[in-house]
This record gives C-alpha cells, sequence and structure tokens, in this order.
C-alpha cells in the first residue's frame, strides 16, 4: 500500500487523497444554529469559580467588575457551558443532545470509527454577561487529505464553534482540530 492508498472497511483499496463532493460543499458552510436552554447566571458562575478555587475579585464582587469591565461577566472560559444542554428535558429525547455534530458526522460519513481532538483554541470577543443568551453555530473550516498516523489512517479536520448573545454579537469562538481515523486492521 502507497501513502496515498488505504484499505476501506470493505477491504477495496481507494485513492486516499478524495474528499467526497458532499464534505467539501459543507466547507465553511454554517450548520446546527441551537439557542441555550437557559440564559447565563451568576449562580452557575459562582460554582464553577467555586470548584477551582478561582477567587479573581472580577467574578464575585460586583464593584470591581463595574469598575473592570462595566458589570459583572462571566469567565471567559465557561463560554461552551452555557449551551450543555442538560442531561434531561421535559420533552426532549433522551440522547437527542449530541454536542459537536459536525465531528460525528465526519466520523459517519468518512467511515472513520475513531477520532481525538487535537488541538482546542479560544478566542474570547464581547464579554457574557449575566442574563445573556447565547447561542451557537458550527462551520467546518478545512478536511486534510489521508494521512498515515501512529494511531492509522484517516483525516484532520477544523471545525469553529461560533457563540453569539441575544443581541447577536460575536462572544467567542472555538476552534477545534480533530482526527478522525480508522486503526489497522479495522
Amino acid at each position: 500500500m502507497t501513502q496515498n492508498e488505504t484499505e476501506s472497511q470493505t477491504g477495496t483499496i481507494e485513492e486516499g487523497n478524495d474528499l467526497p463532493a458532499d464534505v467539501s460543499a459543507l466547507i465553511g458552510v454554517r450548520q446546527y444554529e441551537e439557542v441555550a436552554e437557559f440564559p447565563v447566571e451568576r449562580g452557575y458562575i459562582w460554582t464553577t469559580c467555586a470548584s477551582v478555587e478561582n477567587g479573581n475579585p472580577l467574578f464575585w464582587d460586583d464593584d470591581a467588575a463595574a469598575e473592570i469591565t462595566g458589570g459583572p461577566i462571566a469567565p471567559p472560559t465557561m463560554l461552551s457551558v452555557w449551551l450543555r444542554a442538560h442531561h434531561w428535558a421535559p420533552g426532549r429525547e433522551a440522547g437527542s443532545q449530541l454536542p459537536l455534530r459536525i465531528h460525528f458526522d465526519l466520523k459517519e460519513r468518512l467511515e472513520l470509527p475513531e477520532a481525538i481532538m487535537t488541538e482546542d483554541v479560544l478566542v474570547f470577543h464581547e464579554p457574557v454577561r449575566p442574563g445573556d443568551l447565547l447561542q451557537s453555530s458550527q462551520i467546518l473550516r478545512s478536511v486534510s487529505e489521508l494521512k498515515h498516523t501512529k494511531l492509522g489512517v484517516g483525516r484532520f479536520w477544523v471545525i469553529d464553534v461560533e457563540y453569539r448573545n441575544q443581541r447577536d454579537e460575536l462572544v467567542g469562538v472555538d476552534t477545534l482540530t480533530g482526527l478522525g481515523y480508522r486503526r489497522q486492521g479495522q
């Protein structure tokens, strides 16, 4: 087998660098737009800060927050917390809230049963404040040619998750790089 070829799950040899047209067509397309189930609230902020012993007065002291940021804000690292669905909610089908759906779509479509995230970069914009109701969307930015790695043969992909508040202001972008792969012998 050359570096540009790999065995598919059916055992046939296929060219390694051809990305299916339907996958190529999704690059740059906004998908899976979601609105948070609940607004940003101080109880979550305080509980999160307490759990990691984050005593930054910006998150605890209203006077300090007013002076520094014009009022209370959530820790920037909590960005994805506000879009994580509760395990259960009335009227919602159990298991229907799969996170980072583009990632799982790619695994299935490209027949790559295994995957890991190899990089995560958060870029913060407007502060997230108590009372904000966030929304997110996912955008596939790129998919590599087939690569031979120590884990197996697969592809790297880059997905942006954009977060906006109820005023449609960008509050952050989470850029994730994943590797979907097939172990040798799979």
